[in-house]
């Protein structure tokens, strides 16, 4: 009889031979980068090999998202492996698309590779007829929180109602029946470790702001308008005055950008537009901090004697993490990598919609250390092909296995000591709650 880990050893081995087929699929995603709910040409993909593994699938899930569904040999648990099909807008990178400027500058064609990696180990390999649950294999759109004026008009047209992929699954019903969630995420590369868990990660509050003047001949009669990015610069300086209030503890952190500065040189701006995040260790951090960014936006319309208009939008909730689920993989990388190649970090002060997930169930999201340059610059890109496409696809794969081997038992044990932060009406009632408190 074969034992769990004989059934390990099958599926390395698994997908060991498809890893060329899996750099190639990193690759070819890095070649064509897709903002978030735009993301067809990854989505077909994503499609071609399930077809290929002949698997049913679902397409066109929040927009462009796809799902397909491995049965294990009893329905003991639901596991979901994620791959977020998004880049950002970089179009100084080296890999940008000259039309979009769109670029995997985040590493999301990794994760793509990697969940579909981790699908093609656990079906070639077999060990699905062994295993106490069943494997959703989701490719996810729209991670990266950008482009909030075309999300809203998405929101507004009843499109979409969340900003993010993974939140809009779960309002669709499609993390409905899942217990646990696992993905990885790429990051820069460490002299010395290839692999850190542990990490917690910053909520956000998303933010459109449109301040509205009257427009007049800037050199002719500038005293007949009323000057919109006037208003914007002072309700930007009024966010700056609020951050010695930030207590350091939770790590607020707000950048916003003007996105419309007005039309014309020699027109008083009327119409100017500002995105902005607020992000914080906590929701009710997120709050106090968006509360005093509101305030210092509205000082600024008034001081010109101008119009805004604050919209809030569903960002992020923090990120939170699972130590048991960080445990087990941190144990099947060590036996790929060796010990050493194994780290731990703290808290992260940037966002993920992952942490939405984390209120509702187990969810492990570790860095794998395969990237160069920094993240979001137009430096970064993957240097370690075999970390982030292949060896990534075998931990997530192993994890698996772990969870569902001998009737789930530690998958239920992990499981059975989570305590869900919300259950998902309240989840919902949340976040319509955090939009309108501004």
């Amino acid at each position: 009889m074969m034992t769990k880990e004989d059934y390990k050893r099958k599926v390395i081995e698994a997908i060991e031979k498809r890893a060329d087929e899996l750099k190639e699929i990193g690759e070819t995603i890095l070649r064509h980068p897709e903002l978030g709910f735009k993301e067809m040409k990854t989505a077909s993909l994503v499609e071609d090999k399930f077809r290929a593994l002949r698997l049913s699938y679902q397409k066109g899930l929040a927009l462009t998202g796809v799902k397909a569904h491995l049965p294990g040999r009893s329905k003991k648990m639901h596991l979901a492996i994620m791959g977020e099909l998004d880049s950002i807008l970089i179009p100084a990178h080296p890999f940008a698309d000259p039309q979009t400027g769109a670029a995997h500058a985040c590493g999301h064609n990794a994760s793509i590779a990697g969940m579909l990696g981790a699908g093609m180990g656990l079906l070639d390999s077999g060990v699905m007829a062994e295993l106490d649950g069943d494997v959703s294999l989701m490719a996810v759109p729209a991670e990266e929180l950008v482009e909030l004026e075309y999300r809203n008009r998405l929101r507004q047209e009843g499109r979409i109602v969340f900003l993010a992929g993974k939140q809009e699954f779960i309002r669709l019903g499609l993390m409905d029946g899942v217990d646990m969630v696992l993905m990885f995420h790429l990051h820069e590369a460490d002299p010395v470790k290839k692999i850190f868990t542990g990490a917690t990660m910053n909520g956000c509050l998303a933010k459109f702001i449109r301040y509205k003047g009257k427009e007049s001949h800037a050199g002719g009669a500038p005293h007949l308008g009323i000057n919109a990015l006037n208003a914007a610069m002072l309700g930007m300086m009024g966010i700056h005055a609020q951050r010695e209030t930030f207590r350091d503890e939770d790590c607020i952190r707000v950048h916003p950008i003007i996105t419309r500065g007005g039309d014309l040189v020699n027109v008083v701006p009327a119409d100017v537009r500002i995105e902005t995040f607020v992000r914080g260790r906590s929701v009710e951090a997120m709050q106090d901090a968006n509360r005093k960014v509101n305030r210092a936006l509205r000082a600024g319309a008034m001081a010109i004697g101008a119009e805004v208009e604050i919209t809030d939008l569903p960002g992020y909730l923090p990120c939170l993490k699972d130590d048991r689920l960080d445990h087990l993989f941190a144990a099947n990388m060590a036996a790929l990598l060796g010990t050493e190649a194994i780290g731990q970090t703290g808290h992260q002060t940037a966002s993920s919609d992952l942490g939405d997930i984390s209120h509702l169930m187990p969810a492990l999201q570790p860095f794998v250390k395969a990237g160069k340059g920094n993240l979001h610059t137009e430096g970064f890109t993957v240097s370690d092909p075999r970390l982030a496409y292949v060896e990534s696809a075998k931990g997530l794969a192993l994890t698996v296995v772990d969870l569902l081997w001998n009737g789930a038992f530690d998958g239920l044990s992990i499981k059975g000591g989570y305590r869900a932060i919300y259950a998902k009406e309240e989840y919902l009632k949340l976040w319509e709650r955090l939009c309108q408190e501004g």
